[in-house]
């Protein structure tokens, strides 16, 4: 596997690549937003480790035009900031997970292997249409129509969506939906949940002028759809 680690802290760049370089990865580094840029264009990788708080380009910014031409490879930030407003931003640049400084190494292998594992599924050519109320979701190529409107989604989005859709209705819980999802190494008590929740609204609710996504406080999140 193949991973490129953008840090501009030399001892901590060189501690994640031994870190990884120990559980078999090949790695690339960069150490800055423009050396990451080109990186990113020559080769494929596996997964991201992006440091936001980089030079020339900040991590928000590489991100951004990595997902113009590729929306599938996962992208893991590293930050010092753990407000809300900055996790939003990382989210919208592209990004699918998010861990703050300091950390524990081991921490960052299992946010690493977990979102590989969930990127690396194997694509089912059987896998059926799902259909809830107007909401019609293709596993096999996976897209998202409402109304015969595609709607575009970041992986992440999709993995959601398709947890609810699939519950028919059912109430999924937040603990439930956050392992599935990102696995057990995220922490249950986040907020990003609600932020990807607020995401999926807006792009899936807001444009067609009917609420599906319903959120039960304290429990966990459904699809309102007829009985």
């Amino acid at each position: 596997m193949n991973a490129l680690i953008v840090e501009d802290d030399p001892l901590l760049s060189k501690n994640i690549k031994d870190m990884l370089v120990s559980d078999g990865f090949n790695i690339d580094v960069a150490f800055d937003g423009v050396m990451a840029e080109k990186m990113l264009k020559k080769r494929k990788y596996d997964v991201v480790v992006l440091d936001i708080n980089i030079p020339h380009k900040n991590g928000y910014e590489v991100c951004k035009g990595f997902r113009l031409y590729d929306n599938s490879t996962p992208v893991l930030f590293l930050t010092a900031f753990d407000e809300l407003e900055d996790k939003i931003q990382g989210f919208e640049s592209g990004g699918d997970d998010y861990l703050t400084k300091p950390f524990f190494m081991k921490e960052l292998l299992l946010r690493i292997q977990s979102l590989i594992k969930r990127t690396q599924q194997p694509v089912n050519d059987n896998a059926p249409l799902l259909i809830v109320e107007d909401v019609v979701v293709d596993q096999r190529i996976k897209s998202v129509k409402r109304n015969n409107v595609e709607i575009s989604l970041t992986p992440r989005e999709y993995q959601i969506l398709l947890k609810l859709v699939m519950a028919k209705g059912e109430l999924v819980p937040k603990q439930e939906l956050i392992k599935e999802i990102w696995g057990s190494a995220f922490d249950a008590n986040t907020n990003t949940i609600e932020v990807y929740i607020n995401f999926l609204r807006n792009k899936v609710d807001k444009p067609f002028g009917k609420q599906l996504i319903k959120t039960k406080i304290g429990y966990g999140y459904f699809l309102d759809v007829k009985k």
